[in-house]
């Protein structure tokens, strides 16, 4: 597009001189519009998380974090299973985040059960934390 079409793109002028009514008014209205702003395309989280060296190591463990938590879900009980989430791996162990101190009380008690089911699925872990997580 031309300078001079992007110009007269933005702005309009409407002449009021004459009117259907037969009126005359003696001023012009002009309206100026804003360009268009273009967002640049987006890259997926996916391939971000790919093409960056730090951001592949993340990628990797909260693969590794939700794989975790695919082995424990089934010996957690129906009734905590809504109010837990798996969170962060590091060379410390794994994290597991309760919605509540409540929770977070009855699944320190399930950490032993949780043991050794990651054992038996051949995803042993240093330690399980427990963490509340503040909303």
């Amino acid at each position: 597009m031309t300078a001079k079409a992007s110009a007269a793109r933005r702005q309009r002028t409407v002449d009021f001189s004459v009117l259907p009514s037969g009126a005359a008014r003696p001023y012009t209205l002009t309206v100026s519009r804003r360009p268009a702003v273009t967002t640049p395309s987006a890259l997926p989280i996916s391939e971000a998380l790919r093409g960056s060296a730090p951001l592949a190591r993340l990628f990797e463990r909260l693969g590794e974090s939700a794989a975790l938590f695919a082995a424990i879900e089934a010996s957690l009980p129906a009734a905590l299973a809504p109010h837990v989430r798996p969170g962060p791996v590091d060379a410390e162990g794994w994290s597991l985040l309760a919605a509540n101190a409540a929770v977070a009380a009855k699944l320190r008690q399930l950490v032993p059960r949780f043991e050794d089911r990651l054992r038996l699925a051949g995803r042993g872990v240093a330690s399980i934390r427990i963490k509340v997580q503040h909303r």
